[in-house]
Protein backbone atom coordinates (compact mmCIF):
# COMPACT_ATOMS: atom_id res chain seq x y z
CA UNK A 1 0.00 0.00 0.00
CA UNK A 2 1.30 3.22 -0.93
CA UNK A 3 0.95 6.47 1.38
CA UNK A 4 1.82 9.94 0.80
CA UNK A 5 2.99 12.95 3.23
CA UNK A 6 -0.04 15.49 3.71
CA UNK A 7 1.74 17.31 6.03
CA UNK A 8 3.63 19.60 4.10
CA UNK A 9 2.59 21.14 0.70
CA UNK A 10 3.62 19.69 -2.50
CA UNK A 11 6.65 21.18 -3.88
CA UNK A 12 5.92 22.10 -7.04
CA UNK A 13 7.86 24.56 -9.82
CA UNK A 14 10.20 26.31 -8.36
CA UNK A 15 10.29 25.15 -4.69
CA UNK A 16 6.89 26.25 -4.48
CA UNK A 17 7.88 29.98 -4.70
CA UNK A 18 6.02 30.37 -7.60
CA UNK A 19 2.29 29.21 -6.07
CA UNK A 20 3.66 31.41 -3.33
CA UNK A 21 3.67 34.63 -5.23
CA UNK A 22 0.59 33.26 -7.00
CA UNK A 23 -1.23 33.15 -3.41
CA UNK A 24 0.11 36.48 -2.73
CA UNK A 25 -0.94 38.17 -5.85
CA UNK A 26 -4.33 36.98 -5.74
CA UNK A 27 -4.13 38.00 -1.63
CA UNK A 28 -3.46 41.46 -2.91
CA UNK A 29 -6.03 41.53 -5.65
CA UNK A 30 -8.64 40.80 -2.85
CA UNK A 31 -7.54 43.24 -0.83
CA UNK A 32 -7.49 45.75 -2.99
CA UNK A 33 -10.92 45.30 -4.16
CA UNK A 34 -12.23 45.01 -0.92
CA UNK A 35 -10.72 48.58 0.00
CA UNK A 36 -12.20 49.77 -3.40
CA UNK A 37 -15.90 48.19 -2.36
CA UNK A 38 -15.78 49.63 0.90
CA UNK A 39 -14.71 53.26 -0.20
CA UNK A 40 -17.58 53.17 -2.79
CA UNK A 41 -20.13 52.26 -0.23
CA UNK A 42 -18.97 54.78 2.52
CA UNK A 43 -18.76 57.27 -0.34
CA UNK A 44 -22.52 56.89 -1.68
CA UNK A 45 -23.53 57.43 1.95
CA UNK A 46 -25.03 60.86 2.91
CA UNK A 47 -23.33 63.13 5.18
CA UNK A 48 -25.85 62.64 8.03
CA UNK A 49 -25.23 58.85 7.21
CA UNK A 50 -21.87 59.32 8.17
CA UNK A 51 -22.40 61.50 10.97
CA UNK A 52 -24.40 58.55 12.59
CA UNK A 53 -21.97 56.03 11.92
CA UNK A 54 -19.22 58.36 13.61
CA UNK A 55 -17.37 58.95 10.03
CA UNK A 56 -16.86 62.07 7.90
CA UNK A 57 -16.24 62.63 4.96
CA UNK A 58 -12.80 62.62 5.01
CA UNK A 59 -12.14 59.36 7.14
CA UNK A 60 -13.26 57.42 3.93
CA UNK A 61 -9.79 57.31 2.55
CA UNK A 62 -8.05 56.47 6.11
CA UNK A 63 -11.07 53.78 6.95
CA UNK A 64 -10.77 52.22 3.28
CA UNK A 65 -7.00 52.01 3.52
CA UNK A 66 -6.92 50.09 6.75
CA UNK A 67 -9.04 47.71 4.72
CA UNK A 68 -5.70 46.34 3.24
Amino acid sequence: MATFETTRPAQGFFGGRLSSLVVSLVAGVAAWNDARVTRNALSKLSDRELDDIGLCRGDIESISASVR
